[in-house]
């Protein structure tokens, strides 16, 4: 019937229009990986991604303390409204992977696949664009900078990302390519935690200095700062659960500047990273209670910063089968399968879902030359990615949008 909601099927050629498209798709691609950026600054990228937009029918804004590219897509029918996601900032990585297409700016890479994540995403506002007369809701394409460390989500979010459809967003959706892991254009997720939150914590140790044949004459800050690492990681195994755990790592220690001389001040820095915000709201406080205890306990003083970077991504059930079901629609049961543990890094596309129920998808990029087994993981200058994982991440965000949108349409089952 002439008002049937639209439903990302085969038969309504998501994966057949993202086949079509996909040379354009890896072209830009490739443009963007010549040219990766770093940081919350992209203006060649957004430059690229502006123009791969021209002539849809989308709301576009730009914005103003970053180089972020919002575009609404309102569909002819009235409906609520969902978000669609890709990264767009590079690495501070010197590219070691013999590709064609390899980066020119020095010390720059696209190791972590946002270049393609952004080509994914214009691939499928093309494909919505398309069916826009028969979308019953809107689309929001949110086209991020800084993800990697600069919290450009929240940047976006600050200048008014979530208002931009005009009404409460019910679903959020993005993917996240690998280079490595299993069969390219296999996709996968968990509901539940999907990524870690993260903390830093950040610790000075003030004692007095001297010379080191007279210790006692002095208040050396080294063993006591010493002694907060290894008291830190016993921490962790007595004050966090192992079914809601918590990891700390110390990546940065340092203090003094020849053998003999004792030092004023010791300091170091840690990594947090937690399965929940629970754990991670129970753990910070006590890890400057403890550290601040045996500052006190030596004579010195410490100061301490302790301070959520991003929360965890927490993927809603909801999304996940969405997810599942229209990889399955377009793909079949086979490119699907649900992860079983968390990753432990972290992702600021959590801010969104902390408002919004959604996922990221997880999808094999590794080159089918690859072996599994040494296939280099993101982030490595050795990494490479598909390009024939693009039109399935495209063909799969458009599809969960519809369908998302189809599911609240009135006229829908």
């Amino acid at each position: 019937m002439p008002n049937a909601p639209i439903e990302p099927t085969t038969e309504h050629g998501f994966r057949e229009r993202a086949e079509a498209i996909a040379a354009e798709l890896t072209e830009l691609r490739h443009a963007l990986h010549r040219e990766p950026e770093l940081g919350l600054a992209l203006p060649l990228t957004q430059r690229k991604v502006l123009a791969a937009l021209e002539g849809l029918p989308l709301e576009i804004t730009t914005g103003k303390a970053l180089d972020s590219v919002t575009a609404v897509l309102r569909g002819g029918r009235p409906g609520p409204a969902v978000l669609l996601r890709g990264d767009m900032d590079a690495l501070p990585l010197t590219e070691l992977a013999d590709v064609p297409y390899k980066s020119r700016i020095d010390g720059v890479m696209h190791a972590c696949g946002h270049d393609q994540h952004t080509a994914m995403l214009v691939g499928a506002a093309r494909l919505l664009c398309e069916r826009k007369d028969e979308l019953p809701g809107t689309v929001v394409f949110m086209f991020q900078p800084g993800e990697e460390s600069y919290d450009g989500a929240r940047h976006m979010i600050d200048e008014g990302l979530l208002e931009a459809a005009g009404q409460p967003l019910v679903g959020a959706y993005s993917v996240h390519v690998a280079s490595n892991g299993a069969e390219c254009g296999t996709f996968s997720a968990r509901t539940g935690t999907q990524t870690a939150g993260n903390a830093e914590l950040s610790v000075v140790v003030r004692g007095k200095g001297g010379h080191g044949s007279t210790p006692h004459t002095a208040a050396d800050p080294v063993p006591v700062a010493a002694e907060m690492v290894l008291a830190l990681q016993n921490l962790v195994t007595r004050a966090a659960s192992v079914f809601d755990p918590v990891v700390l790592t110390v990546g940065m220690f340092q203090a003094g500047t020849k053998l003999n001389i004792i030092p004023g001040t010791a300091e170091f820095e840690a990594t947090v990273r937690s399965t929940s915000p629970e754990a991670m709201a129970d753990f910070l406080p006590r890890a400057v209670r403890l550290v601040e205890g045996i500052a006190e306990g030596w004579g010195m003083t410490a100061d301490v910063d302790a301070h959520e970077v991003y929360p965890a991504l927490i993927a809603a059930e909801e999304a996940v089968e969405l997810g599942r079901e229209v990889v399955d629609e377009l793909y079949g049961g086979s490119s699907w399968h649900y992860d079983r543990h968390p990753i432990m890094a972290s992702e600021d596309f959590s801010r969104v879902t902390a408002v919004a129920p959604g996922v990221q998808l997880g999808l094999s990029a590794r080159p089918a030359d690859v072996p599994e087994e040494t296939a280099p993981f993101n982030h490595s200058p050795y990494a490479i990615f598909d390009d024939a994982a693009l039109p399935r991440g495209a063909a799969v965000l458009a599809g969960m949008a519809a369908k998302r949108l189809a599911q609240s349409s009135p006229c829908g089952d």
